[in-house]
């Protein structure tokens, strides 16, 4: 059994906690360190590992303090270099090599994002929970099999975008960098169409934008299409 815990998820910050009552990670460290101290009611030091995807300060902010605070950090080479880590605490880690976290066994896959070399992870538990981790991607070139557990960012829909472009609210520019960098409503739907999701037992929507999302409709959107049940990630 996975418990997700959503401790941010905007572009204001994202951070999760997972735990399969054995091991506990952190998926991102995008807060402040005493905002993370907090969320997680000051314990850090229950921490086993923390897995960041890329190094964009919503998703990285903490990075060196969660080190210092004696919790080692995953994540790629591409990151670990634009974000200046280094120590024994850093664990760098490559796209399809395998790693194992105390109950987890985790591997990466690439992403497309504009960040140095981004990642998204799929990890298993030793009682057959598997769960994948993708976020601030446009495109996912693969496919997965034995999900029970899916959090995918789920950031715009496109016919909001468009409403905004043409409302004068959003510049067209910013919705191309939208298009080339994270997922939306169609990319979440045509990605669990395209997997095996009948074990799926929760589908976390994540890092929806403030302003080009619409929480409640996205949610009811996915549960049409899946059947499962669904969690709007908090912003």
């Amino acid at each position: 059994m996975i418990n997700i815990t959503c401790l941010g998820s905007s572009s204001a910050g994202n951070a999760y906690r997972i735990s399969d009552g054995q091991t506990h990670l952190l998926l991102e460290a995008g807060f402040t360190f005493k905002s993370l101290q907090r969320a997680l009611e000051f314990r850090m030091s229950e921490i086993a590992g923390c897995l960041i995807t890329h190094e964009h300060g919503d998703h990285s902010k903490a990075a060196k303090d969660v080190m210092k605070a004696g919790v080692n950090i995953y994540t790629s080479q591409g990151t670990a270099d634009a974000l200046k880590l280094s120590g024994h605490r850093l664990k760098t880690i490559k796209a399809h090599e395998q790693f194992v976290i105390g109950t987890w066994t985790i591997k990466a896959f690439e992403i497309e994002h504009d960040a140095e070399e981004p990642l998204g992870f799929v990890l298993a538990n030793t009682v057959g929970d598997k769960l994948v981790f993708l976020t601030d991607t446009y495109y996912c070139r693969y496919r997965f099999a034995g999900l029970t557990h899916v959090m995918v960012e789920c950031n715009y829909s496109l016919d909001i975008v468009n409403r905004r472009v043409t409302a004068g609210d959003l510049h067209p520019a910013q919705k191309k960098r939208l298009l080339r960098s994270h997922f939306g409503l169609e990319h979440v739907k045509g990605f669990l169409r395209a997997n095996d999701i009948s074990k799926v037992q929760e589908i976390w929507l994540l890092h929806l934008s403030d302003g080009n999302s619409d929480a409640d409709r996205f949610k009811s959107e996915i549960q049409e299409t899946t059947g499962k049940l669904v969690y709007v990630a908090d912003r």
